[in-house]
């Protein structure tokens, strides 16, 4: 729980004589973001030594705030490292060992170990728990075989957040363990699924014997769940974070496609496009307001299930706005320009509005199924915020081994 108190002004003056000290403009990512983390200002409500000060997560604006002021150069965390920082960083901190907190969380942060969160199988996406990829206890290690699909940039990670199942004997819920798997160990296959957009971004994973020392297994064994469900809070409240600043992110882009693009319109068409506009951007602020009060409620670093809020809105937000972004464009965003060449992103790339706007419009259909459904979040919201009955669960109590499976 955060517990130091700090003037906004005197984290202003911190933040400052990091930039004089080292400037995001004149040297590389690594080197800034690791003098930011020695500063204690990369995530403000981390602990002392581990790259915070132990201060209220909201705070953490400030430091961003100041470090846009400060320099061109701004690294948004969730494009250095998206499933590290929003994920693994807070999950190795409250599970981890000393040992694993001292040597990895500040690769994530810097961007120098790209992580993945291996979750979701053929056979259980949504039901995270029915998976069946098993681990195996050999000596000191574990050997997992199994498959792993929708896994967001397991060709460029480090490391991988696994879930695998230790004990079939018991009910799905109970029988998992959460490990950290070197993505470059022997027997991880790693392989593209091309989306819509052409790329590639997510892949399969095949595990075959692949061993994994017992000290990377997070918590105990058969505490799986728990551990997942940690990450699983971690990563709704990052995807659904909705833009840091007024007015940036998705809305921002919209409103320059809005003023390059209006006069195209008829007097009228410009009125209803106008009010829709309007209307998107109230809702961004909203999402981006509630955003702040989630995190800032999150004790230890983890949030709690209010975090599906966010994730819910900004899914079905940003839909709408880059639909309304092609009504925008007009006949234009009947074509795609970059065509359908079949390829693997090393990040994010930066396109003029204009094709980044099509982009993003397929792109924003997978934000309502990655990182939970949207249907799934209303049960979540439903069931542990809202206290509404939740819908029977017949294999609750039942061993995994002799639930029925189809095939």
């Amino acid at each position: 729980m955060a517990n130091v108190e700090m003037s906004e002004e005197e984290l202003r003056e911190r933040t400052r004589k990091l930039l004089q000290e080292v400037n995001p403009d004149e040297v590389d990512q690594y080197t800034f973001r690791g003098k930011q983390w020695d500063h204690g200002l990369a995530m403000v409500h981390f602990p002392e030594g581990l790259g915070g000060l132990g201060l209220n997560p909201k705070m953490q604006a400030i430091v961003n705030d100041e470090l846009r002021q400060g320099a061109k150069t701004f690294y948004e965390d969730l494009n250095v490292n998206p499933i590290g920082i929003g994920m693994g960083a807070p999950v190795v901190l409250t599970y981890g060992t000393d040992e694993m907190k001292k040597t990895l969380i500040k690769r994530i942060f810097t961007g120098e170990d790209i992580w993945c969160q291996l979750f979701s199988e053929p056979g259980a996406g949504s039901d995270v728990a029915g998976l069946s990829s098993r681990a195996v206890r050999d000596g000191d290690d574990w050997v997992v075989n199994g498959q792993k699909v929708w896994t967001t940039l397991a060709h460029i990670s480090k490391w991988g957040m696994l879930v695998s199942r230790t004990n079939p004997d018991l009910p799905k819920h109970k029988g998992m363990s959460y490990f950290l798997l070197d993505m470059e160990a022997p027997g991880v296959d790693v392989r593209p699924l091309y989306q819509i957009t052409g790329e590639a971004e997510f892949n399969e994973v095949f595990l075959n014997d692949v061993r994994i020392p017992n000290e990377y297994m997070l918590g105990e064994e058969g505490d799986g769940w728990k551990v997942a469900i940690t990450t699983l809070m971690n990563e709704r409240t990052a995807l659904g974070g909705g833009s840091g600043r007024k007015g940036g992110g998705p809305i921002g882009i919209l409103q320059s496609l809005w003023k390059s693009n209006a006069d195209k319109h008829s007097k009228t068409a410009k009125a209803v496009l106008r009010d829709q506009i309007t209307q998107l951007y109230i809702k961004g602020e909203l999402l981006r307001l509630t955003s702040q009060r989630a995190r800032a409620a999150a004790k230890s670093g983890n949030p709690g299930p209010e975090g599906s809020v966010g994730k819910l809105a900004q899914a079905e937000l940003y839909k709408k706005i880059w639909e309304c972004g092609l009504e925008v464009l007009g006949p234009e965003a009947l074509v795609y320009e970059p065509g359908y060449e079949l390829r693997r992103p090393e990040a994010e790339e930066r396109r003029d509005s204009l094709t980044y706007a099509k982009y993003q419009f397929l792109r924003s259909r997978a934000n309502s199924i990655e990182g939970g459904t949207s249907e799934i979040m209303r049960n979540i919201l439903g069931e542990r915020v809202l206290g509404l009955p939740g819908e029977p669960r017949v294999d609750k109590d039942v061993a995994w081994k002799d639930v029925p499976r189809g095939g």
